[in-house]
């Protein structure tokens, strides 16, 4: 398998789409929100990123996007085997895998093989953290991880009370039930990082910030809501879905909400490089590619590689 990652706004998709059209390839997404239908803008979806020209052009296969509703909570648990079904299929079809997205957390799970059990709600734990800070929180949480030795749900994926309350439910279940379900093999890949400057990510973020609010994401968000999806839900989601939501139910302004998103998307970014360093830490090579070449000298970089 081949894994490209990279934080947001550095070129993931449209690289592994050209790549996949070279190696006879299909795309498994790596990321939390995509899997979500009619969660589109706000998530960065741009399926026309998977169509690449040739002599015509050509919709490279992907996988693990718009495969659950609006308003659930798909988990690592989930993904895990959501991964391993898209995976047998593509090696089924006698085609090359191409695992592809920025949550970082996802990839290291599927390349490990994370034993992971799923996890019941807890009504009784809820009620106990209910109208606990975001803050005090994360500090429990983070208790809870040192006891655990756990390097799950780092500040990526716990932006909200809600997020918060769950990482908390899924280490305590751990430490009281540290026997794996099941286990899951390790998947041996080619590791291949976007690297992108730090201030022309940032130019790109803003930039494409601006583009998806124009191409009308507050209308998405406004007819989830319509659909009856609860703010809270939305909220959960983070980013985009949390800052609008709270732009549309009136708890910000629209440039209140633009330069908090602005700012979140930045953290964000910088979170994921600190999460990809990391894997490097913890044993992964990843073979980092300049996101400025032209997309061809990319491509040819990544074939010599294998």
């Amino acid at each position: 398998m081949i894994t490209i990652l990279g934080p947001t706004a550095s070129g993931k998709t449209p690289l592994a789409a050209a790549l996949a059209l070279r190696v006879d390839g299909e795309i498994i997404s790596a990321d939390s929100r995509q899997v979500y239908r009619r969660m589109d803008i706000g998530t960065g979806k741009d399926l026309g990123d998977y169509t690449v020209i040739d002599s015509k052009p050509i919709t490279i296969p992907y996988h693990l996007i718009d495969i659950c509703e609006p308003g659930t909570k798909y988990n690592l648990f989930q993904y895990q085997q959501d991964f391993f079904d898209a995976y047998n299929n593509i090696i089924g079809k006698g085609k090359t895998p191409i695992l592809c997205g920025g949550t970082g957390l996802y990839i290291e799970a599927v390349l490990k093989g994370y034993q992971l059990s799923p996890v019941p709600q807890n009504q009784a734990l809820r009620d106990s953290l209910e109208g606990k800070s975001l803050k005090e929180l994360t500090e429990m949480l983070l208790a809870l991880k040192a006891q655990n030795g756990s390097n799950m749900h780092n500040k990526t994926d716990v932006d909200s009370c809600q997020r918060a309350i769950r990482a908390i439910e899924i280490e305590t279940y751990n430490q009281a039930h540290p026997m794996p379900l099941r286990e899951l093999p390790p998947i041996d890949s080619l590791i291949i990082g976007v690297d992108i400057a730090r201030e022309l990510r940032r130019e790109k973020i803003t930039r494409r910030l601006k583009a998806r609010l124009d191409e009308g994401m507050v209308d998405e968000v406004r007819a989830l809501m319509a659909e009856g999806i609860p703010a809270e839900d939305l909220i959960y989601y983070g980013l985009e879905y949390k800052y609008l939501t709270e732009y549309i139910i009136g708890k910000l302004t629209y440039d209140e909400m633009f330069r908090q998103l602005e700012i979140a998307i930045h953290q964000f970014a910088k979170r994921q490089m600190t999460w990809f360093r990391g894997m490097e830490r913890r044993g992964f090579t990843i073979h980092w590619i300049d996101a400025t070449l032209p997309m061809e000298e990319k491509v040819e970089q990544i074939l010599q590689m294998i």
